[in-house]
This record gives structure tokens, C-alpha cells and sequence, in this order.
């Protein structure tokens, strides 16, 4: 869910300058979390004394309110210029706010941005109310705890774990969390450190031709961002580096020449996906990350077999994109298409984490007789492809 402001753009929307403060027991005031379908982190939190659904989101420069959320309160919104998010570009408002509280952080006063936040840039059904930017929690460190599913906020400069240390801080010109990667004998610098990405890491069309050779083996996805659907490539590395952090395994998308990477003028992200397999400590103003490795985390991402990336629509699943190179692709899928029946068996409300959804990554060599809402009959063997 990439926005960018400029800094021109964030001078612009800024209005009172804000005071944020953390409680004397802030180290004691988890925010408990959930995953959402992308991968992200959702939570709740309070505005000007009202609950509100969020999502943690290192990646956006400045704190996002959703423009629904805005109507349907009342609250006057002042026009703002464009910014520029993957996809395209966004109408962005403003709003003033009185109080915003996350566990142990309550800021008073200060401004947040208004744009449309669509249900589909969670992965999922449901919109959340804000995005929780760069602008909010910078000055504290923010202690992720992903496998109990929590965080915190806490002074800068606190240490409540061991880790692994990298770089990180706020790029003067995008006001956002950076820090670097490692791949292929290549280190590419600045790289967004985003919370409010699902995948694990991004890397520009560029980035990618200097770290792997041709023919690396490669399919393509899709993802949603604000301004709309992004179709990268993407790849499973046998190791990277953050920092002095090793990771092996790692899903990487590549973007297309000209994408969001190019276009702010980085060499990727670190998103969600990523930091998921440790216990992470973010504190820019002490520059640095700290990585602490989740044994439990540290599984080899699932790969398609099938080619086909599914979304869920009540009883049928939908394609959402078919996968270069896969056996959806040779079989002649398109996108758009919709499936009604799997080895028989409908569709039902239950479907999303039945043992049923596991199709799709299934072993090698299965053959799926697949129901499609026309009527038509299809079965698809699944094979590794990339």
C-alpha cells in the first residue's frame, strides 16, 4: 500500500506541529496485531477518542486516514495535491486531528493525509480507517513481536533484545524508514524498510539485472496497491542479507523498469513478508535495526505449482493473474476467469484455511479436476516452475 508525499507535499498538509508523547509505562503497553490477507500489520488504535482499524506502515511518509472513514464522520478535509503510490498517482486531503493513541504513544495535535484506502490494498474484504506512517512513529523505537503477534513503542535508544544489527534511517528526501540489501555480491542502497508491504523484498528492474545472472529462474505476480494492480516479477533467491543479517529462501519481486522503486528513486523494499521471520527493533534515531531469528519463522516460502493466483468471492474463486511460465499459463488461463468446484467439491464459506486452499501449492504431479462456474470441466497438473 505505497504512498509517498514529497517533502513538499508533507510541508504542504502540515498544519500545527504536533507534540508526541510516550506513557511512563509504554514498555508494559503492547498493541496486539493481526495479519491481514496481505500480509500486513492490522490493529486498533484511537482517533479524537474514536476506535479505529489500522495498519502499521513504516512505508508511508506521512499518516494516511481513509477518505470513507473522513465522510462518514464529518470531518473537513482540506484538498492537497497528488501523491504518488504504485500504480499511478492519488488525490490526496487533509485532515487536522485532535488525538491519536497506540498503546503507550498518544500525539496531540498535527495533520493527517486523506486518500483512498480500498478494501483490495489489504488483500482482502475488509478496509481499514488509517495507515500509520513515518510521521508517527519515527522518534521511538518500535519493537515488532511477530510470532506473539504484538508491538510496542518505546524510547529511542532502548535495546530489549539481543539481535543482529543493520543500518537504518530516515531518507531526508522521501521520509521514509531505509536501509540496504545484499545479493549476489551486489549491496543496492537506500531500500524502504515497510512494514505496510506483505511481500518479503522488492527490488527495481535495475537492482535485479546486477544481482542475478540471466536465466535466473523467474514467474511473475500481482500485487494492489492504492492506485491500483502491479504485475512484477518475481523469484526465490538462496540468499540475502540485511545488514549483517543472513536470510536464505527469500522471495524476491522485481519490479518493471519505470516502476515504484524507479520512480522514488530507491533500489526496493523490505517489507512484511521479510521481517516476519524475526523479532524486529526498529530505531532510526539510534540508526539502527536490530534482527532477532524466529526458528519457528525461518520456512521456505510456498511456491505456486498451479500458476494461478486466486482471489475468494463468496462460492467461487476468481483469477486474479496467471503465472508466466506455469502450467495455468500453457494450459491457456486467462485472468478474470472463475472456478466453482475443486475435485468435486464446491466452493463454500469455509473455504479460506480449509485443507481444501492448499491446492494451488500442492506437491508436484497432481492432476486437480477443476469446475468453472460456466459449467466447463478442466483439470490441471500441477508442476514446479520456478
Amino acid at each position: 500500500m505505497r504512498i509517498l508525499f514529497s517533502l513538499l507535499a508533507f510541508l504542504a498538509l502540515a498544519g500545527a506541529a504536533p507534540v508526541a508523547t510516550l506513557a511512563p509505562d509504554s514498555e508494559a503497553r503492547w498493541v496486539a496485531f493481526d495479519l491481514t490477507p496481505g500480509n500486513q500489520i492490522r490493529f486498533a488504535m484511537t482517533l479524537d477518542g474514536r476506535a479505529v482499524t489500522a495498519i502499521l506502515d513504516t512505508g508511508v511518509s506521512m499518516s494516511v486516514l481513509a477518505r470513507r472513514y473522513a465522510a462518514a464522520q464529518g470531518l473537513a478535509i482540506t484538498a492537497g495535491g497528488r501523491a504518488t503510490a504504485i500504480g499511478g498517482s492519488v488525490a490526496v486531503g487533509r485532515v487536522d486531528t485532535a488525538t491519536l493513541a497506540i498503546g503507550g504513544l498518544v500525539r496531540r495535535g498535527g495533520t493527517l493525509a486523506v486518500v483512498d484506502l480500498p478494501a483490495a490494498a489489504t488483500g482482502g474484504a475488509a478496509a481499514v480507517d488509517l495507515l500509520v506512517g513515518r510521521d508517527l512513529t519515527a522518534p521511538f523505537a518500535l519493537d515488532i513481536d511477530y510470532a506473539h503477534r504484538r508491538f510496542r513503542f518505546l524510547p529511542s535508544g532502548r535495546m530489549p533484545f539481543p539481535g543482529i544489527a543493520a543500518p537504518l534511517s530516515i531518507a531526508p528526501d522521501r521520509l521514509v524508514y531505509v536501509s540496504d540489501v545484499g545479493l549476489g555480491g551486489q549491496r543496492f542502497q537506500p531500500v524502504v524498510v515497510d512494514t505496510g508491504d506483505g511481500s518479503a523484498v522488492t527490488l527495481s528492474h535495475a537492482a535485479w539485472a546486477r544481482a542475478m545472472p540471466a536465466g535466473t529462474p523467474a514467474t511473475t505476480t500481482v500485487s494492489y496497491g492504492i492506485a491500483g494492480a502491479v504485475v512484477s516479477g518475481m523469484a526465490i533467491v538462496p540468499e540475502l542479507t540485511v545488514g549483517r543479517a543472513t536470510a536464505r529462501d527469500v522471495e524476491v519481486r522485481i519490479e518493471p523498469p519505470g516502476g515504484f522503486s524507479d520512480t522514488i528513486r530507491v533500489a526496493g523494499r523490505i517489507g512484511s513478508g521479510f521481517l516476519q521471520r524475526y523479532r524486529v527493533l526498529l530505531d532510526p534515531a539510534a540508526g539502527h535495526m536490530l534482527l532477532a531469528a524466529d526458528p519457528a519463522a525461518a520456512t521456505a516460502p510456498v511456491r505456486s505449482t498451479s500458476g494461478l493466483l486466486l482471489g475468494v468471492a463468496r462460492d467461487r474463486l476468481k483469477v486474479l493473474h496467471v503465472m508466466r511460465g506455469g502450467p495455468a499459463a500453457a494450459a491457456g488461463w486467462r485472468d478474470g476467469e472463475a472456478i466453482c468446484a475443486i475435485d468435486g467439491i464446491a466452493i463454500g464459506p469455509d473455504y479460506v484455511g480449509s485443507a481444501q486452499a492448499g491446492w494451488p501449492t500442492a506437491a508436484a504431479g497432481r492432476a486437480v479436476a477443476l469446475r468453472m462456474c460456466d459449467g466447463a470441466e478442466r483439470r490441471l497438473t500441477l508442476r514446479r516452475f520456478y
